[in-house]
């Protein structure tokens, strides 16, 4: 298939479009400068629409796209380029494909856990409630910015969860401190991590991409979400360092602001229900394995 593809330089994007390729799929990578390159096309991410003839030829557009939501502190300017990153982008290529005489097939929109809030214990499915923090207010929408098309286009939205990698997230945050023997507990360490190999959730929007019976959210996390205090005691033997240093929730927010309370501090136990449901098998159910897999 021709697969089209914002974000395909970032974490996620730059190990999917490996996938692709290597499954004999031909990857258009729209970038946000003017490129000279057959392999990829300008687009403006906060245009209200684009002329079609952006996607022409394009059989599935994957759309990853978007302003981190850790690269700084949440200020109000922050948290509206975050809000408009993801919403006004999906809603004009949306609109876009609305307006084609022949759209793509699929729109493989990315989304993330976040969608669901803080809430503790609960296990988490695709038919769970959104939740009413900030994040949640951002995936919701998010989503909701591609119903244009849902209609007559199949639209699949992947809530990706923690990815575990070195090369970047939070788990390569994390790394330093751990090395240095000054890792620990988060707050009180009960919250859950839902978290996901960055090798299955290249996996998993690769099966998105393929599996035409997939349509609507999709939880992109493990099978086996664990809890803080689970997570820091499983990555310090794996870094072979001591956990003894916790980092308390006041300090966590001295820090981080309001983003510690959404980030780190939330408890969000989601399962990949419709993912298992459809078929997709995981290669790292289990985070010892997903963790000793790494270069760590």
């Amino acid at each position: 298939m021709n697969i089209f593809m914002t974000g395909s330089r970032g974490l996620i994007g730059t190990a999917l479009a490996s996938r692709l390729q290597a499954a004999g799929h031909s990857l258009t990578r729209l970038v946000r400068k003017p490129s000279n390159s057959p392999n990829e096309r300008y687009w403006d991410s906060q245009a209200a629409r684009h002329d079609p003839r952006l996607l022409d030829g394009c059989d599935v557009l994957v759309h990853l796209a978007g302003e981190s939501i850790a690269s700084s502190r949440w200020t109000e300017q922050q948290k509206k380029r975050i809000y408009d990153s993801r919403i006004v982008s999906t809603r004009a290529l949306s609109e876009t494909m609305l307006h084609m005489e022949q759209p793509p097939r699929a729109f493989i929109v990315a989304s993330a856990i976040g969608y669901y809030g803080d809430v503790g214990e609960t296990l988490l499915t695709e038919q769970s409630p959104p939740g009413k923090n900030f994040l949640a207010h951002v995936c919701r929408d998010w989503e909701q910015a591609a119903d244009p098309v849902r209609d007559n286009i199949r639209v699949v939205h992947v809530r990706t969860g923690m990815v575990l990698s070195e090369q970047g997230g939070g788990l390569a945050a994390m790394l330093l401190p751990f090395k240095l023997g000054i890792g620990g507990v988060v707050g009180n360490g009960k919250q859950y991590w839902s978290w996901i190999a960055l090798t299955d959730i290249a996996r998993l929007f690769q099966f998105a991409v393929e599996t035409e019976r997939m349509a609507g959210p999709v939880n992109g996390t493990a099978p086996h979400p664990v809890t803080c205090r689970e997570f820091t005691k499983r990555l310090g033997k794996r870094l072979h360092r001591p956990t003894f240093f916790p980092l308390p929730a006041f300090a966590a927010r001295l820090t981080l602001g309001e983003m510690a309370d959404e980030l780190i501090l939330a408890s969000t136990r989601a399962v990949p229900e419709a993912a298992q449901a459809a078929g997709f098998q995981f290669e790292f159910p289990d985070l010892r394995p997903a963790l000793d897999a790494l270069p760590l």
